[in-house]
């Protein structure tokens, strides 16, 4: 991360890079809303003591980095950046007390806007993150996705946005639908926060740049799955992420399958999502139980069967990342958002939405790829090529 090196190397201290960011959050967050709190005074000493203990020979590798945690108990789930030598200045806005949808955000000054269009949302829950880092008050933002929470707004607001397997890392959800995951500009910076949470390269050698994303020089197995078998994407939602996914070919980062043998066709995992979410059993709105194609339980069995055969044959699964493009402030009418999404929150796949350009409103909108559990490094290098990262 070009940050992190330049205060290693003493061309930047980490308490002017910090103050720097707290002084670009003070002049633009009051129109966008992204931080609920910004603790001015202990980001200033924890970016002092960053510089304290590189002069003391300390490494680290994200040294100065500041960063946005989502929500304030965020910190809990930042002890790992924190000792890589970030810097968390705020709590990053989320859906707060009276705030009628999961789309939307609270910060101090108001509602969370998105930065392309102000009358627009940023998506959610993990709102203010994406506002944040696609404005550029910080390069890094820390998210929750339990059904593309990271995923919908990293979309809408034209970033980055990685969920991780659940289970990854530790998670105070109970029913096992979230996953920590990160928000970001550049796929190096997403890299960096993936190197400082598990120890592992994103980008192992031979897997970055736009040619061949295996280490074998063989580009990854990829499938376009306009729909997953149930979702109605918006024409133009689905023309974006389609056209972002011929580029990755036409470029060598993947080998597209083509073809009906080759269709995805998934469970609607709504009513499973929402029975575990509730706390239900077997049964959701009068579904049949446990096991049976008709039920929401069946429904889970039925998708990790049909994507463990897929992931047999295949690496990666490209969809849209949302049915339709950031709704206004006034809500998101009857349709899900997580249309696309919450079945890799079920099914616990990590998943990665990339920018997939903008549509006619000016809205940015996401390709999502999906991969086998344990497999982040590969959506990461995915990242670098559709970039086009050196």
């Amino acid at each position: 991360m070009a940050l992190a090196a330049a205060v290693r190397a003493g061309r930047l201290r980490a308490t002017d890079v910090v103050a720097a960011a707290l002084a670009r959050i003070r002049r633009v967050d009051r129109a966008l809303g992204a931080f609920a709190e910004v603790w001015d005074e202990a980001a200033g000493a924890g970016a002092a003591e960053v510089d304290a203990r590189l002069a003391a020979g300390a490494h680290l590798p994200l040294a100065g980095v500041p960063i946005g945690v989502k929500g304030r108990h965020g910190l809990r789930a930042a002890g790992p950046l924190v000792a890589a030598g970030c810097v968390p200045v705020g709590a990053t806005a989320v859906p707060g007390p009276g705030t009628p949808w999961q789309t939307w955000g609270l910060g101090a000054h108001g509602r969370t806007v998105n930065p392309w269009r102000a009358d627009r949302t940023p998506g959610g829950s993990s709102a203010g993150a994406a506002a944040a880092v696609a404005a550029g008050l910080v390069p890094l933002a820390t998210g929750a996705d339990g059904a593309g929470s990271v995923r919908i707004p990293a979309a809408w607001c034209g970033v980055l946005g990685l969920k991780a397997t659940n289970g990854r890392f530790p998670s105070a959800d109970r029913t096992g639908l979230a996953a920590p995951g990160v928000l970001a500009r550049h796929p190096a910076d997403a890299a960096a926060y993936w190197r400082a949470m598990t120890g592992e390269r994103a980008a192992p050698d031979g897997e970055r740049g736009g040619v061949g994303c295996a280490a074998s020089g063989v580009p990854p197995v990829a499938v376009f799955s306009a729909s997953l078998g149930f979702a109605v994407p918006d024409p133009e939602q689905l023309a974006l992420a389609r056209a972002a996914a011929v580029r990755l070919a036409d470029s060598g980062a993947v080998r597209l399958l083509a073809g009906p043998e080759h269709a995805v066709r998934l469970r609607d995992p709504a009513a499973a999502w929402l029975a575990l979410r509730a706390g239900g059993g077997g049964t959701a709105g009068g579904e049949a139980g446990a096991g049976t194609d008709g039920g929401a339980d069946g429904a889970r069995e039925v998708n990790d069967r049909r994507l463990a055969a897929f992931f047999a044959r295949a690496d990666l699964l490209l969809t849209p990342t949302t049915p339709h493009a950031p709704h206004g402030h006034d809500g998101p009418g009857d349709r899900y958002s997580t249309a696309l999404t919450w079945a890799f929150n079920l099914s616990g796949h990590p998943a990665l939405s990339l920018p997939a350009g903008f549509d006619t409103d000016g809205c940015p909108a996401g390709l999502q790829a999906v991969a086998a559990p344990g497999r982040e490094a590969l959506l990461l290098t995915l990242a670098y090529a559709a970039t086009g990262t050196p």
